[in-house]
């Protein structure tokens, strides 16, 4: 049975509660994270035009070890490019990572879903070794990969784990179904039969860069469950920034951006996690999730409203402005263009109150006028109910009152003006 999220707790918060880019030298070896690039030159190695173009925010998860498995991961990019480039995170590891066999295919269509379009597995290397160690709190950047990938297309990223692995890195709420092979080494397998077992996380990968000159960078989209897509369809890939991947796919002119996904579900502004699902403080994660990303160009913010509803609740809206402004300052010491996101309704939500109510309305406040920011997209106005705008309107709503189902998610991709990005 799929599961959609990792553990009971996680799903219970969800429910009731809340709602180092580098490369390694060796083989063995470990490497710091390379400065920021803005203009969208590789994380590594030589030459210009390399850009993200699919992400996944890590988090912690220390209820399995994998030891002796595959696991393949399906995650669909959003601009395309020549080559390819993966991204593996050891970033809440506590001891070193072998990865030892690692692959990456376009997925077969029409077929069971972890199996591989026939020809285009292609063997993943690091510094020119099949393997690569990732040491604790690291990430690694393979080589480039000769395998062509159009837009808006699945790929699936495969790693075998031949040693212990401890507290794995991974991200919970994927939306998305991943397959584990216990069996060994079935990274390059091009059937999908030795992957009996599904989950609902994406487990190690955290990055997927590809080679395409004409590309202008790319926007990642920062946030919380309603970044991630909590309330979309299972495996329909109907988050709000693929909404917005797709429209900017079907330009004809404007900026050809990728798009990246660094929403976590729970997270927050201010607090650490209730569960370890939830992520670090977005302050926190800035760096990992966002500065270090290939090609990243400008941010889109959508955070706050859990340090509103959860517990403890932060009454105080001056606090939450106050990180918002600072991650603008920090972004835009960078090179980033800031773009923030007005908190959506939450209203019948189990944990609303008129006076949470007033915090969230005075943070949107100060999104819209206090001009710490290169521009606002009014997601509050997207998809709020008119006839009572401290509610989502029910066309809008998952069902829970906090979350945007499919129609709002989409509402909400298009009212992000691509002539800001």
């Amino acid at each position: 049975m799929i599961r959609r999220l990792r553990a009971g707790a996680v799903a219970l918060a969800l429910v009731l509660c809340v709602p180092a880019v580098q490369t390694s030298a060796s083989a063995h070896g470990t490497a710091r994270a390379p400065a920021h690039d803005t203009t969208g030159a590789p994380a590594h190695g030589t030459g210009h035009g390399w850009v993200g173009t699919w992400e996944a925010a890590p988090t912690r998860d220390t209820a399995d070890t994998f030891a002796g498995y595959s696991i393949r991961n399906v995650v669909r990019v959003s601009v395309g490019g020549a080559a390819t480039r993966i991204r593996l995170s050891n970033r809440f590891g506590t001891t070193a990572l072998t990865f030892g066999h690692v692959t990456v295919a376009r997925r077969a269509s029409g077929a069971d879903g972890s199996a591989a379009s026939p020809g285009t597995v292609r063997d993943v290397t690091f510094a020119g070794r099949s393997s690569v160690t990732a040491g604790p709190g690291t990430d690694v950047v393979s080589d480039p990969v000769a395998l062509p990938v159009p837009a808006r297309t699945d790929l699936l990223v495969s790693v075998y784990l031949p040693t212990q692995t401890g507290p794995v890195t991974y991200h919970a709420l994927a939306g998305q179904t991943s397959y584990l092979a216990p069996g060994g080494d079935h990274a390059a397998d091009v059937s999908g039969t030795a992957y009996p077992q599904q989950r609902s996380s994406w487990f190690y990968v955290t990055g997927v860069d590809v080679l395409n000159p004409l590309a202008h960078g790319s926007v990642v989209a920062f946030g919380d469950s309603i970044t991630d897509g909590y309330g979309s369809t299972y495996g329909a890939d109907h988050r709000w920034p693929d909404f917005l991947a797709d429209r900017l796919a079907d330009r004809t002119f404007g900026p050809h951006l990728g798009v990246l996904n660094a929403g976590i579900s729970g997270n927050r502004l201010l607090l650490p996690p209730l569960v370890d699902a939830f992520g670090p403080p977005a302050s926190e994660r800035l760096d990992g999730d966002v500065l270090s990303r290939t090609g990243a160009r400008t941010v889109i913010v959508l955070e706050g409203i859990n340090d509103i509803q959860q517990s403890p609740h932060q009454t105080d809206p001056a606090k939450i402005n106050a990180a918002l402004r600072a991650i603008a300052d920090r972004a835009h010491a960078r090179g980033l263009r800031v773009i923030a996101g007005t908190l959506t309704p939450f209203k019948g939500w189990p944990a609303y109150t008129g006076e949470l109510e007033a915090v969230r309305l005075a943070v949107n406040d100060f999104i819209r006028t206090s001009r710490a920011f290169d521009g606002v997209v009014d997601f509050d106005a997207a998809v709020r109910d008119p006839a009572d705008p401290h509610r989502i309107l029910p066309a809008y709503d998952c069902g829970d009152h906090l979350h945007p189902n499919d129609a709002g998610y989409r509402a909400m991709a298009d009212v992000v003006e691509p002539r800001q990005l």
